[in-house]
């Protein structure tokens, strides 16, 4: 393993699939700005949008992905502001990636998700108001709706693409019949799912499906909601509304057996004078780079110190025997707990 003093400015693009755009290696997971993590600080949340959007080097596009039901279209505001408060260089490189379709109460709970083709014109005109933009680069919907073929969904997103409202059609946590399915009907650039050293599932059928068919990866996730961060202890607190407080990952024996497995990693990772959190990163960065169809891992920052922590992955170089060790410190499949609590894993047609 060994680190490049260069920085991240000086990384190249990775193209999403062989028929998505070229984007920065790394992309803003901005959802935590907005939900599920308990309260976060607005000023900081702009700031650190502000500081990835100058880390991406002249010429390269930076990926913001978002949902418009992060907050309720809270999220999608807050990019706006964002990129309004920044100079307009920048501004035109920043990529949106939004998924739509989720369903909610008021108070905040999940019904369910609207995949018909009335829905996602529907979805697409709140979200490009919020945004304040002409289009959005990558749109997708957030998960299967299993009342609705797939094939409708995507020739909905296809049709907005023809209108100039979408530049490409995204995916998200679907299996790999599906993925073969909305593909028979228009080019899909990415799916979106999670994938990390944790969660390795789409290693099986989803990854290689996804290669064949030339569909790149969004991977969210890569530090497992950071649990993987190198920054999570037994005793931290969660604050109300916290996500985590319901993942059976963060729970008891499992968030115990898991916090073993971060050590470890962290042992490997002082090894070679890097943070525990990059080299987890860097880690999902080399599942890419080997091959044709490459995977952009998004990073969930709110803060400016951990984005910059988290770019500093691209400049570990892992060889194979530092992912052999990587891999030997966190075996697939040693995770303890799902991903999600059991009704929201029912949704996931990944997962099936």
């Amino acid at each position: 393993m060994t680190t490049n003093e260069t920085t991240a400015t000086t990384t190249t693009t990775t193209t999403l699939g062989t028929t998505g755009p070229a984007v920065f290696p790394i992309g803003l997971g901005c959802m935590g700005m907005s939900a599920l993590y308990g309260e976060s600080d607005r000023a900081e949340s702009i700031a650190t949008i502000h500081a990835y959007l100058d880390a991406v080097p002249d010429g390269v596009d930076a990926l913001l992905d978002t949902g418009d039901f992060y907050g309720m279209g809270h999220n999608e505001l807050l990019i706006n502001e964002a990129l309004r408060s920044t100079p307009a260089a920048l501004r035109e490189r920043a990529l949106t990636s939004v998924k739509f379709g989720a369903l909610r109460t008021v108070e905040g709970g999940f019904t369910g998700v609207d995949g018909r083709p009335e829905a996602v014109k529907n979805f697409l005109a709140y979200s490009l108001q919020r945004l304040g933009r002409d289009h959005i680069d990558i749109y997708r919907i957030a998960r299967l709706d299993p009342a609705v073929p797939i094939e409708e969904t995507v020739g909905a997103i296809a049709e907005a693409v023809q209108a100039g409202h979408v530049r490409h059609i995204g995916l998200s946590e679907v299996g790999a019949d599906t993925l073969r399915r909305a593909a028979s009907v228009a080019p899909i650039a990415d799916l979106q799912i999670e994938y990390s050293l944790l969660s390795r599932g789409i290693e099986a059928e989803i990854l290689p499906t996804a290669r064949e068919l030339g569909i790149g990866i969004t991977a969210y996730g890569v530090l497992s909601r950071g649990l993987i961060s190198g920054h999570f202890s037994r005793d931290r607190q969660l604050a109300p509304g916290d996500f985590r407080g319901m993942s059976p990952r963060f729970q008891g024996e499992n968030l115990d057996r898991n916090l073993d497995l971060v050590e470890a990693l962290r042992k490997v990772a002082q090894e070679q004078g890097v943070s525990v959190a990059q080299t987890a990163i860097a880690w999902v960065l080399a599942q890419g780079r080997e091959h044709q169809v490459d995977i952009v891992p998004l990073v969930g920052a709110r803060r400016r110190d951990r984005l910059e922590e988290a770019l500093g992955a691209l400049g570990v170089e892992l060889t194979p025997a530092d992912v052999a060790a990587i891999e030997a410190a966190i075996p697939a499949g040693a995770v303890a707990g799902e991903r999600y609590p059991a009704e929201q894993m029912a949704h996931l047609d990944s997962e099936r």
